[in-house]
Formats: structure tokens, C-alpha cells, sequence
């Protein structure tokens, strides 16, 4: 049995491979599949990576290209999800912001340095026409550090995956001011390097088994009952996630690659692009 470690943040997206590894279709293929779920996200996952504290990582698209180009020796092996990730602007309940024009020069609350978080922030405020040199970062690490950044004025507003932070807006604790989707696919599956040349059939292996579950997974029975259980989420909003959502079971693409280095770069969230050969396991 080859044991394989892998990391992704604990939300509905992963599901699929909870399902797979419950359901032993790793096990089955020789294959020790070990999740870890990391809820500091993309910034904590990309260390991982770099470290070797996990082979795989389930990861923001955006995150991972700007850590590959700066050095993570990895590659992404698949898009995971297609769809974009909306990422709903967030600030505390009982906050003076009204409107995402308030929030122009006030302090956001990241999860880490490198984050998606973080990266969304800086796609936010050009969207917004805001000038992103003067962005201002709290780290908190985790959704529960955001809500304390939040509550005691450290930190002002929080982007973070809309259906994930909706309980937090529902009993209040939160107030939703707006959207940022992301201008890309939003989870790409990266491998380290040293993984993809040692072990190569075992990550065909494992991509093909969760390939297979993507796939199916909005036809299995009272998947969305299952998803509202395990993530805490209303039965409405998990059905309108699932409508939003699509998997993938392909490559990403160098136009994609291409249109995601280039707002990087104009952001100066990095300094130089990256080859594909580089950056996508081909």
C-alpha cells in the first residue's frame, strides 16, 4: 500500500474526495490516500507543499501559480473546479460600512500572507478602482480569527468563499456587502515535484478515481441534503451552490494560465511569468 498525503481547506468543494476515500476506492488501487484539512487555506497549503508536509494539495488557482513562480517546486496537475469562486466581501454586523466604496483605504483581514485572500483583495480593490499599493493586511489565520478581527476593529472587512461564510451572515455575527468573484477557474490539484517523478501512475491513480466522482457527484441521491449536514449550511443555499458549481476532469489550459500570470502581474502580486512547462504538469 503507497501512502500519499494530501491537503486541501475543509469546504463543500472537497467533498468528492471525502466521499472516494470513505468509500475506499484509493484503498482498493493500493493506495493510502491521507487527508489533512488545512482552514488556513491556500498561503498555509503552498508551504505545505513546499515543505513536503504533503504531496498533494487541492488549492486556490491564483494562490499557487504566484507560489510555483516564486519557487514551490510543484505543478498543477488538473483544473479541479471550473467554476469561479464567488468571494463574498464581508464585514461585522454591527459595522459603520454600508457600501464597498466605504471600504477604500480601510484594513482587510487575510487568513495569511500569499493567500487567496489576500490575492482577492488586491483583484477587489482594482476592481473597485481602488489604488492597491495601499492595501492594508491583518492576518488571522482562520474564519474564527476574522470574526475577533472583525468584532474588535482590527481589522475592517474579510473576503472569503460566500456559502461557507453564510452561517456567520444568517445569525448575524457577519453582514455581506458584496461580491468578487474570481476571473478564473477557482481549485486547481497540485503535485511537489519529487511526487510526480517517483510516483507517476499512483497520481494518474488517484486523478482518475476522483475524476470519476466529480463526474457523478450531482447526481448522487441527497447530495445535497448530505452537503447541508456535513457543512452546516442551509438546504436552499447548498442547491444554489451545486447550480453554480462545475467540476473539471482537464488540463489547465495555457490561455487560462496566461489571462491569470497577466493580472497578477499588473497587480504586482508577482514580478515575472512563468513558463507552462514551468507551471503545468503537461
Amino acid at each position: 500500500m503507497k501512502t500519499i498525503k494530501i491537503a486541501g481547506v475543509p469546504e463543500h468543494f472537497n467533498l468528492p474526495w471525502h466521499l472516494s476515500i470513505e468509500n475506499e476506492e484509493f484503498e482498493a488501487e493500493g493506495i493510502n490516500l491521507e487527508w489533512t484539512d488545512v482552514p488556513e487555506g491556500t498561503g498555509k497549503l503552498c508551504q505545505m507543499l513546499r515543505n513536503g508536509e504533503t504531496d498533494i494539495a487541492v488549492i486556490l488557482t491564483e494562490g499557487i501559480i504566484k507560489d510555483i513562480v516564486a519557487g514551490n517546486p510543484s505543478k498543477i496537475v488538473q483544473v479541479y473546479v471550473q467554476s469561479p469562486l464567488i468571494w463574498g466581501i464581508h464585514v461585522d454586523s454591527n459595522s459603520k460600512y454600508e457600501n464597498l466604496s466605504d471600504l477604500e483605504n480601510t484594513k482587510v483581514a487575510i487568513s495569511r500572507i500569499g493567500s487567496g485572500s489576500q490575492l482577492m483583495a488586491y483583484v477587489n480593490a482594482h476592481n473597485q478602482g481602488w489604488k492597491t499599493n495601499d492595501l492594508q493586511f491583518e492576518i488571522i489565520n482562520t474564519i474564527d480569527g476574522a470574526v475577533e478581527a472583525l468584532s474588535n476593529g482590527t481589522a475592517n472587512y474579510f473576503m472569503w468563499e460566500r456559502f461557507m461564510t453564510k452561517p456567520l451572515v444568517d445569525n448575524g455575527t457577519f453582514r455581506r456587502i458584496g461580491d468578487c468573484p474570481t476571473p478564473w477557474p477557482c481549485f486547481v490539484i497540485a503535485v511537489r515535484d519529487e511526487i510526480l517523478e517517483q510516483n507517476p501512475d499512483a497520481i494518474k491513480t488517484i486523478l482518475n478515481i476522483i475524476n470519476q466522482t466529480t463526474e457523478e457527484f450531482k447526481e448522487i441521491p441527497s447530495i445535497d441534503r448530505t452537503l447541508a449536514s456535513r457543512y452546516n449550511q442551509k438546504i436552499e443555499d447548498i442547491q444554489e451552490w451545486l447550480s453554480l458549481t462545475e467540476w473539471s476532469q482537464q488540463q489547465l489550459d495555457e490561455k487560462t494560465l496566461n489571462n491569470v500570470q497577466n493580472q497578477l502581474l499588473e497587480l504586482s502580486i508577482i514580478d515575472k511569468k512563468g513558463t507552462f512547462a514551468s507551471i503545468v504538469k503537461s
